[in-house]
C-alpha cells in the first residue's frame, strides 16, 4: 500500500486496501476538500451532506415512502421516514444514521435504507434524531429509544408488524442500536436482530486500531475528537455505557447480533470486542469483516465491491431474522 494514502504511526501495521478502495482514497485526497474537523458543526452538516451521496448505487424504487414525526419524551417531534417495498403489514427495522452524533440525517441515509428495504422485503423507519452540538448526551440516546419503543408500541398505526422488529445504524448510529437493544431487553420488547455496522462501542479511543488509524483514512482521530467533543458535556459522559455500550454491566439475554465491520478502520477493534462481549454472555452473533476498506464504505457501492457484499448480507440477515 502507498503510505501516501494513510500515514502509519511507529511500530503498527496496516493491512492493505484493496485497489478499488485506494483509488477512492486517492481520489478524495485529491478533490482536496477540508475534513469535516475543520469546519463549524454547521458546515460541517452541509459538507457531509453534499458528499453523501457521490458513490453510492442508484436509489431503488420503493412502493412505499411516509414522513411522520415520533414524540420524543420533552415533546420534541422527531422527524421519521418510512420505506416500504410493498403495502403489505412487513417486519420492521428501525434505522440509525452515522455522522459521529453532529452530522448526518435522514437524507443522507435516504439511499442506503432504500437498499435496505428492498433487498430485505422488510420496512425501515429511518430517524432523524437530534444533533450536537446543539444537542448534547444523553439527547441522541434518549430519543434513539425513545423513536424505538413508539414503533415497538405503536408501529401497527403506520400498517407495520411491530411483533417482527429490528434495530440497526452504523457508526454512532451503530452505537444507539447497540444501546436499544440493551433498553429493550430491559422493557421486555421484542427484538430479533440488533444491526450494527461498524459501531463506536469504548469509552476513549484507545484501542490498536485507532492507534493504527490515527491519521485516516477517513476517520481520523482528530475528525473523532471533533464529533465527540461537540457531544459530551464532560468527560465523565464517555463512562456512561449509553456512550460506550462496551461498558454495559451485562448484555445477557440481548437480541442476536449481526455486526459488519471494515478491515481498515479505527472502530474496527471496538466492534470485535463488542461482538466477543456478546458472545460472552450467550449471545448469538454473525460477524463479517470486509477485508480492506475503511470506515463508511458501506455507502459506497457504486465504487467498491465490498459495499455490495455488505449490503447483502445485512438484508439476508434482516430477512432471517424477522421471517415468520
Amino acid at each position: 500500500m502507498n503510505k501516501t494514502l494513510a500515514a502509519v504511526a511507529p511500530g503498527t501495521w496496516q493491512p492493505p486496501l484493496t485497489a478499488k478502495m485506494a483509488s477512492v482514497v486517492e481520489r478524495m485526497a485529491r478533490a482536496g476538500h477540508p475534513p469535516l474537523d475543520q469546519l463549524t458543526p454547521e458546515e460541517a452538516k452541509a459538507s457531509y451532506e453534499k458528499g453523501a451521496g457521490v458513490l453510492e448505487v442508484p436509489k431503488p424504487d420503493v412502493a412505499r415512502i411516509e414522513d411522520f414525526s415520533i414524540a420524543a419524551r420533552d415533546g420534541f417531534e422527531m422527524p421519521a421516514r418510512l420505506y416500504a417495498p410493498s403495502l403489505a403489514k412487513l417486519p420492521v427495522l428501525v434505522y440509525f444514521h452515522g455522522g459521529g452524533f453532529t452530522v448526518g440525517n435522514i437524507r443522507t441515509h435516504d439511499t442506503l435504507c432504500r437498499v435496505l428495504s428492498h433487498k430485505s422485503g422488510c420496512a425501515v423507519v429511518s430517524v432523524d434524531y437530534r444533533l450536537a452540538p446543539a444537542h448534547k448526551f444523553p439527547t441522541a440516546s434518549n430519543d434513539a429509544w425513545d423513536a424505538f419503543a413508539f414503533i415497538a408500541n405503536e408501529g401497527a398505526r403506520l400498517g407495520l408488524d411491530a411483533s417482527r422488529l429490528a434495530v440497526g445504524g452504523d457508526s454512532a448510529g451503530g452505537t444507539l442500536a447497540a444501546v436499544c437493544a440493551i433498553l429493550a431487553r430491559d422493557a421486555g420488547l421484542p427484538l430479533a436482530l440488533q444491526m450494527l455496522i461498524y459501531p463506536g462501542t469504548t469509552a476513549h479511543q484507545d484501542t490498536a486500531s485507532h492507534l493504527r488509524y490515527a491519521d485516516g483514512p477517513l476517520l481520523t482521530k482528530a475528525l473523532i475528537d471533533y464529533f465527540f467533543g461537540q457531544y459530551v458535556r464532560t468527560p465523565a459522559d464517555r463512562d456512561d455505557w449509553r456512550f460506550a455500550p462496551l461498558l454495559a454491566d451485562d448484555v445477557d439475554g440481548v437480541a442476536p447480533a449481526w455486526i459488519g465491520l471494515a478491515e481498515c478502520d479505527a472502530v474496527v477493534d471496538e466492534g470485535i470486542a463488542y461482538a466477543d462481549k456478546l458472545r460472552a454472555a450467550g449471545v448469538a452473533v454473525d460477524l463479517e469483516i470486509y477485508r480492506g476498506v475503511i470506515h463508511e464504505f458501506l455507502k459506497m457501492g457504486r465504487a467498491i465491491p465490498e459495499a455490495l457484499q455488505a449490503q447483502d448480507d445485512a438484508a439476508r440477515a434482516l430477512k432471517e431474522a424477522l421471517k415468520p
